[in-house]
Formats: C-alpha cells, structure tokens, sequence
C-alpha cells in the first residue's frame, strides 16, 4: 500500500524518533509499504518520520542508482537493507561532497558534505542485531535516512547562501503548492 509521504514542514520530520521492539503494532505492514512507497516514488531510502511514525526506522536500496553516472563515487556493493534502532558508531573524518535530493522536499537538490565511511550498528526486520561499515554512497543514503530518525533534513547541513536561495521553494513545499508524482501529507499533526 503506497503511504503519503510527509513533506517539509511537517513537525514528525523535526522530531528525533522513539527505538521501538519486536512488540510494535503491524511494523511487517508498514515496511511493506514504507518498500513500496519508496519505489513509487522513485527513492533510495525512506525513513518511518518520512510517512508520519516518528520511530527509529528506515530502509535503503542503493541499487537504484545508476552506477553509469556514479563512475567518481566511491562505494561498496549495491546495498537493501532495513534498519531499526540504528546507531552511527563512528565516521570517518574523510568527507565527500554530493549532490542530495529527498522525497519530503521535492526538487530541491543541494550539495552536501557527509563522511566517507561510517560504521553502524541496528536490528534487521527480525530484530536480530548486525553491527558493519560502509563507504560511498551506501554510507550517504544511511547518514541521510539516519538523520531523518534525528530530526535532521539535509537542507539544514547546506551552505548559507544555499539556504537563502532555496527558501522560496521551502517555503512552497511547506505550503503544499508543488506538484509531485507521488502522494504527500502536508499540515497533518504527526502520529
């Protein structure tokens, strides 16, 4: 079941998220939809903030990025993966610069400047535990989707000058007169 995708503006996404257990009502549905919801609208991570649970939960599939166009990215294999209750261990002090988008603030795109590698530690959709490292762009997508579980977004580790010419558009996405080929959730209070 495709789910709205809460956009910029809405409190869930400023909220740092609750760890949840084994225990936590219909989580199997909501990964199948949150997996399905992401594909729709063509994304390589969504996290639970994203679609109105503010709990420590997201998903990311690098193997929807054109490889073609990622020649100079540095980067492990193809990952998809579930992640619950992460927890960033370390990171790199090598940073790398890429250009970021996020399906909560549509059309918007802007460098960021994020770790090269980072080692995590989270629980699988069966909440067994895994602890690993990653580079490239799956350690991208996991700080990007991390920071959603920490009430981050990316337009808010972009330069100043940056911030200041994309606020109109903030401002339009916050408002809800955009267009996007996917359903969205704007002025909802947050579950």
């Amino acid at each position: 079941m495709l789910l709205p995708i809460y956009a910029y503006g809405q409190p869930v996404l400023k909220k740092v998220a609750t760890s949840i257990g084994p225990e936590y009502p219909d989580l199997q549905a909501l990964i199948s939809n949150m997996w399905d919801t992401m594909y729709h609208a063509d994304g390589v991570g969504i996290a639970a903030p994203q679609v109105g649970y503010s709990i420590r939960l997201f998903i990311i599939d690098t193997e929807q990025i054109d490889r073609k166009t990622e020649a100079d990215v540095p980067t492990d294999m193809p990952l998809k993966q579930v992640f619950i209750n992460a927890q960033i261990l370390e990171q790199s002090e090598q940073p790398f610069t890429y250009e970021e988008g996020c399906l909560s603030i549509p059309d918007i795109r802007g460098d960021v400047e994020r770790s090269e590698g980072i080692r995590i530690r989270w629980q699988d959709e069966k909440f067994e535990e895994h602890e690993a490292s990653f580079t490239g762009i799956n350690a991208r997508v996991i700080l990007h989707e991390y920071d959603h579980i920490e009430g981050i977004l990316f337009t808010e580790r972009l330069k100043p000058l940056k911030k200041r010419l994309i606020q109109r558009r903030l401002d339009a996405i916050k408002t809800g007169r955009i267009k996007t080929d996917y359903k969205m959730r704007f002025f909802s209070t947050p579950r």
